[in-house]
């Protein structure tokens, strides 16, 4: 590959903004990454700063759906708890607590799954 604005000059690598290949005269170097020399070199400094900030957040937003995860178990499992334990006198209300409780433990277990995608 050459560069893009010197066809014959070989290309050290591509802007990470355009995907043109540069030059060593024409490359910059923006946070470990290349950009166009005085074209993208704001343009790639934003798109890493980006690239950081959504890392970031994928690592919040997992530690998030655990969270959920545990509360929605434990809320469950006392639900549950509590609709088996009272099913002699409490009939189709404490059948409503079991299905409540198997619901909550249900949204447990699919949080606890997308939770671990972002791990």
């Amino acid at each position: 590959m050459n560069c893009f604005y010197h066809p014959t000059q070989p290309a050290v690598g591509q802007c990470k903004y355009c995907q043109r290949g540069l030059c060593s005269d024409c490359a910059a170097i923006v946070d470990d990454v290349l950009a166009c020399q005085n074209r993208h070199e704001d343009e790639v400094h934003k798109l890493e700063q980006l690239t950081a900030r959504n890392l970031f957040q994928s690592k919040r937003v997992g530690s998030v759906y655990m969270r959920n995860a545990t509360f929605y178990g434990l809320v469950g499992v006392a639900f549950a708890g509590f609709g088996l334990w009272q099913l002699k006198w409490l009939g189709l209300q404490a059948a409503l607590f079991i299905a409540l409780g198997a619901f909550l433990l249900y949204a447990a277990i699919a949080n606890y799954l997308e939770g671990r995608k972002y791990k």
